[in-house]
């Protein structure tokens, strides 16, 4: 051969050559095929998925990269039909090859697009036909069966099934499947797993752990997870601020979110908005006000914003929420109705309305969160007519069919006019099945109106719904111990301590230069003990030259004048009132938070050492806000 190419001329001998590489050249692709595999790219998903019909009826197969890019574009823009007609392509030519990636590579797309279009068992038959499986395989059944309801289980087994198979697990894996662990038990030999693979050191497991801990309740657990992290990133920092801020520590989310600015770790849209709502469960404006400063770079987004402004809602600073309102940007009907239900919650009832008709003249369509708020604000000021004006109207005007929280604002506006007759006959008029929220507000209702009937009445139909309502029982020994019943009002408290059940004492907190100081009713552990009481008497002392006189009428038992007078001096909002003025900064408000209902003396109280201290006193209770100035309070002493 080298001989005959030495003979023919050079022009000759490339020819020959190019003609040799020519027979030796793999055959091309067919057009259609080069087409479909563009379009699998590109798309559109119709012209891809119109082509693969004419390569089946020409007897044609895709190749296992284009199907598989064809899956994905089927997830991204397709439904479950389409990928049901691709599913039936690859069968239609026979079982794909598992020997080498691509029919691996395209099975598991196929059982992913499945597991998306939420169709699991449609995935597992494909899991169960498949005659490879690796990582991907198992990972795919895992996590589609760990973030499924009630399948949870089922990925714990397939878990252990796959360890079983010799496929080791990756962090995919068991980043999906703790979040399938429903008890401590499971989750400890879940961690233990990981730690065993070596994969407990992965920031996305560590961040899974974190989860797992938090939302079974074990915040040290998920603390400790953290704390022995060697390095972290934002995924992590946000997995435990977000934890504890769900888990109601708004504190501990705080301090965290301190230590993640000081470790130099930018915070995101995400951890801001956690941070923020652990700000407005534990009314802590100042750590609030903080976090703005970090809002400032995210202007244009809407959902931070609208945290913020629920914030400042929420902690009582209209001035801050007014202003943020009419900065910002855009506002949709979450903004409109985080000011409706925050003016009418610190008791600016008749401007809640005000802005509601501004909203509706604005061509913003109200929703049902809403029309709590407009009703929130007409039973908060006593507008009855105005109040049934707006129910009856909601359907008609707005489309909104009125839900339970309607119906129990309609309950609660009858409630504190006094129609407790009006009261009952809506609730027997409801065409819901009235729940023991609504005769929780009827009960409260009738303490305050002194009906222990119908409050007997109100009770008995709580008890029926919970057994082990223990505020049901106290309300109600509340309302006999208001008319001096006093063998009415111990049954009752026979009856909680029969069943081992105490009641919640007051408590109020106040957040001082970044600490929360936390007071329980008669309760002097507080360092600041000793002080507290020298001033709270020095206070008494000076607001009875303004006409205050203990109401020993809000001691709820059979007690000497002078030890109900006792009683009421050590309320738990009495001793953060004082502590407060101790030591609050001149010209800001004192703000306390309280977990129960403030009592009439306390109100008398605040509002008579806002005049005397020329202070003003802003105190949360789990339904409103009183805000105290010169001897008067927000809410008309209607509340």
């Amino acid at each position: 051969m080298n001989s005959l190419f030495k003979r023919l001329p050079r022009k000759r001998v490339a020819a020959t050559r190019r003609s040799s590489r020519r027979v030796h050249a793999q055959p091309r692709p067919h057009p259609s095929l080069t087409t479909f595999s563009r379009l699998c790219v590109e798309g559109p998903l119709p012209a891809a998925l119109a082509l693969l019909s004419e390569l089946a009826a020409a007897g044609l197969r895709a190749d296992p990269v284009s199907l598989t890019r064809l899956v994905k574009l089927c997830v991204r823009h397709g439904t479950a039909d389409h990928g049901r007609l691709i599913h039936r392509h690859v069968e239609a030519h026979g079982p794909l090859p598992h020997d080498g990636a691509g029919g691996l590579f395209v099975s598991n797309s196929l059982a992913s697009m499945y597991a998306k279009f939420g169709l699991l068992d449609d995935a597992l038959r494909m899991f169960d036909g498949m005659p490879v499986r690796n990582v991907v395989t198992w990972t795919t059944v895992v996590a589609a069966l760990a973030s499924a309801d009630g399948r949870k289980q089922e990925a714990l087994r397939f878990l252990v099934a796959m360890r079983r198979d010799g496929v080791a697990p990756n962090a995919y894996t068991f980043s999906s499947v703790l979040g399938a662990c429903t008890t401590p038990g499971m989750l400890t030999a879940v961690h233990a797993s990981t730690v065993k693979a070596g994969l407990d050191s992965d920031v996305f497991v560590r961040s899974s752990l974190i989860d797992a801990y938090v939302k079974l309740g074990d915040l040290d657990g998920g603390r400790r997870v953290f704390d022995e992290m060697v390095t972290r990133d934002l995924v992590v920092w946000n997995s435990i601020i977000a934890g504890f801020a769900q888990s109601g520590d708004g504190v501990g989310a705080i301090e965290l979110f301190m230590r993640m600015k000081d470790a130099g770790f930018s915070s995101n849209q995400g951890t801001l908005t956690s941070v923020l709502r652990a700000c407005t469960g534990m009314v802590m404006l100042e750590a609030g006000r903080q976090v703005h400063a970090h809002v400032l770079k995210y202007d244009r987004d809407l959902i931070l914003h609208n945290a913020l402004l629920d914030m400042y809602c929420k902690c009582g600073s209209l001035e801050d929420a007014d202003a943020l309102f009419h900065r910002m940007p855009q506002r949709d009907v979450i903004s409109w109705s985080t000011m409706v239900s925050g003016l009418a919650q610190n008791g600016k009832s008749v401007e809640a309305l005000r802005v509601f008709d501004l909203m509706k003249s604005q061509g913003v369509a109200p929703n049902h969160v809403t029309m709590v708020g407009v009703l929130f604000a007409c039973s908060h000021a006593g507008l009855v007519e105005d109040g049934w004006h707006y129910f009856r109207s909601m359907k008609r005007l707005f489309g909104i069919q009125p839900e339970r929280e309607h119906h129990n604002c309609m309950v609660d506006l009858l409630g504190r006019a006094g129609k407790l007759d009006e009261a009952v006959e809506f609730i027997h008029g409801m065409s819901l099945e009235p729940d023991s929220v609504i005769w929780r507000t009827l009960l409260g209702a009738c303490r305050m109106h002194k009906n222990a009937s119908l409050a007997a009445y109100a009770a008995r139909e709580i008890l029926k719904l919970e057994p082990d309502d223990q505020g049901a029982r106290v309300l109600l020994s509340n309302t006999y111990a208001d008319l001096r019943q006093w063998t009415d009002a111990e049954k009752p408290w026979k009856a909680m301590r029969d069943r081992g059940m105490r009641k919640e004492p007051g408590r109020s907190w106040i957040e001082l230069e970044k600490r929360v100081h936390v007071f329980i009713a008669g309760d002097l552990s507080h360092p600041c003990s000793d002080t507290i009481i020298q001033e709270l008497n020095r206070l008494i002392g000076r607001i009875k030259s303004l006409g205050y006189v203990p109401q020993t009428e809000f001691v709820l038992q059979d007690l000497p004048t002078e030890q109900k007078e006792d009683l009421l001096k050590y309320h738990s909002e009495k001793m953060a009132i004082v502590f407060g003025t101790m030591h609050a900064v001149d010209g800001k408000p004192i703000r306390i938070m309280k977990n129960l209902r403030i009592c009439g003396d306390c109100h008398a109280f605040a509002k008579l050492v806002s005049k005397s201290e020329g202070r003003v006193i802003v105190i949360r209770d789990p339904v409103r806000f009183h805000h105290f100035q010169d001897g008067a309070c927000s809410c008309g002493d209607y509340w």
